[in-house]
């Protein structure tokens, strides 16, 4: 499929037709290369990948409770009101 370069404010760029948009998967933001004399367009990787299904996971399970032991004062000057 060929494309043609436009102008685009005081940049150029080219339109992508919705089917290929479609079958590559790509929705919002995208990674760009170039390597000899080719502009290689993919979607940006999630950083995390499988994170988001790991705490559903873990809620269900109530494994997802906070563990920075909040409630232990180790220090007798936490104990009293800071002043400034």
């Amino acid at each position: 499929m060929r494309a043609r370069i436009v102008k685009i404010g005081n940049s150029q760029g080219i339109r992508i037709p919705k089917p290929l948009l479609d079958q590559s998967g790509i929705t919002t933001d995208v990674e760009l290369e170039i390597e000899k004399h080719q502009i290689t367009i993919r979607p940006v990787q999630s950083v995390r990948p499988g994170w988001d299904e790991a705490f559903k996971l873990m809620a269900q399970n109530s494994d997802d409770e906070l563990t920075d032991d909040a409630d232990i004062i180790e220090h007798e000057w936490d104990e009293d009101e800071w002043k400034w």
